[in-house]
């Protein structure tokens, strides 16, 4: 796909506008979002995003309109993922619930960046180096497999462990123990302090880059277009703050998640192995974005239906509380 530079521009500033508009509406006054807020938000951006997605078949065609809603699809099924490390992260921090969507919305910025730093380093390796989809589809397939003996081991993580960054600022700059509403900053018998808020929203934006390890070779799986990749992964993120309102108590209800993913992943990853070894001369056949989008998009609904199956079986074995008598 061929983007020029003023179109870069003109993405880019309408991006930020969005932010700019979604903090002035929704997130300039502290306060507690509702179900009903979060479903209306979270309704807009995946409006926006099809309308991109449209633009983008009005534009290019059907390829590039196509990758992108294989990698939006792809991106915000990994961000529910993140939701989990989020309400930990929340809970550490003990973060009120007036100020939770102030975090949300900053630490999702200083993401967004930090991944637009990892898509440009990505496409320039892609570019350089078509071996480099070998390891892209290793990893994917690795990190697939340790999805699944993650699920089949229960195991959850019930702390957030600080990265090292998020140590390394803790430990060299003073900090208050509690929150002044939304300031970052304070000055306290003439020192200057970060409050906790500043740090709660670094854990949550430097926490993303992690899982950016994987969904970043995940979408140049689907698509090696930087402007592709940029814009899947911006829509998905800037929606992320308001799913997590609105699903944030159905997340243990997704019992079958992680399995769902590792099918993408690996999927992805078998697609990856396929496309480096026919650019290397193999005769090998490779997957169309047709398909890709095609699995993503049942694995999720099969996944949703039976996680929530298990979930409402769960619940009905549990015994009832015996009641005392008096």
């Amino acid at each position: 796909m061929d983007v020029s530079v003023t179109m870069w521009a003109t993405t880019i500033g309408v991006l930020i506008a969005l932010i700019v508009a979604d903090f002035f509406i929704g997130g300039r006054k502290p306060h507690e979002v509702s179900v009903k807020e979060a479903g209306i938000w979270t309704a807009v951006w995946i409006a926006l995003a099809a309308l991109f997605g449209g633009f983008l078949w009005w534009h290019s065609g059907g390829q590039p309109a196509g990758e992108f809603f294989a990698g939006y699809i792809t991106e915000k099924s990994l961000s529910v993922d993140n939701l989990f490390v989020f309400i930990l992260i929340m809970g550490k921090f003990a973060v009120p619930r007036i100020y939770q969507q102030r975090v949300l919305m900053f630490g999702v910025i200083i993401a967004l960046v930090l991944r637009a730093a990892f898509i440009a380093g990505g496409a320039a390796l892609v570019a350089q180096f078509s071996w480099v989809f070998f390891l892209f589809g290793a990893f994917l397939i690795w990190t697939a497999w340790k999805l699944i003996k993650e699920a089949r081991a229960d195991e959850e993580d019930e702390e957030f462990e600080e990265n090292r960054l998020l140590k390394s600022i803790t430990r060299r700059f003073p900090s208050t123990d509690r929150y002044h509403g939304t300031k970052l900053f304070i000055v306290e018998n003439g020192r200057r302090l970060i409050t906790p808020m500043l740090i709660v929203m670094l854990a949550i934006g430097t926490t993303d880059v992690l899982f950016a390890l994987d969904s970043i070779p995940a979408i140049f799986g689907l698509t090696q277009d930087p402007y592709i990749v940029f814009t899947a992964n911006a829509f998905a993120l800037m929606g992320l703050r308001q799913l997590y309102f609105l699903i944030g108590g159905l997340l243990k209800k997704l019992v079958h998640l992680s399995y769902g993913l590792s099918v993408i992943l690996g999927f992805i990853g078998v697609k990856l192995v396929l496309h480096a070894a026919h650019e290397a001369g193999a005769h090998v056949p490779e997957i169309g974005i047709p398909l890709s989008l095609g699995v993503i998009v049942v694995v999720l609904a099969v996944t949703t239906v039976t996680s929530l199956m298990a979930s409402r079986k769960a619940a009905g074995a549990e015994p009832e509380p015996q009641k005392l008598d008096a």
